[in-house]
């Protein structure tokens, strides 16, 4: 089994690899985990309702969702005033909730 795993991994380009690295430590920050915890299930959240559920500045919440959009992670869509994110792949959740579980 562990040799099925590694063949699977051999078989991602350098490209992909590197995507999902970048993804990953884009990832890596408390207030970013709980950005994707709110997001997840297809929920869809504007900037100021992610900077309330944090209770963080919103010049900081902003922050936060450029890093994880410009690493793949969110992608976003703008009605009028308001900017609504989105996970970009829902299975990104599934990363935090075996995190989740590692540190019961």
């Amino acid at each position: 089994m562990e040799r099925e795993k590694v063949q699977t991994i051999k078989q991602l380009s350098v490209e992909q690899l590197e995507q999902a690295a970048n993804m990953l430590k884009a990832i890596a920050h408390p207030m970013r985990v709980a950005i994707l915890t709110f997001l997840e299930g297809g929920k869809i959240l504007t900037v100021t309702e992610i900077h309330e559920m944090l209770g963080i500045e919103q010049s900081t919440t902003s922050h936060h969702l450029g890093i994880l959009k410009d690493k793949g992670v969110l992608s976003s869509r703008r009605e009028g005033k308001n900017t609504y994110y989105f996970l970009r792949h829902e299975n990104l959740s599934n990363i935090v909730n075996c995190v989740a579980e590692c540190t019961d």
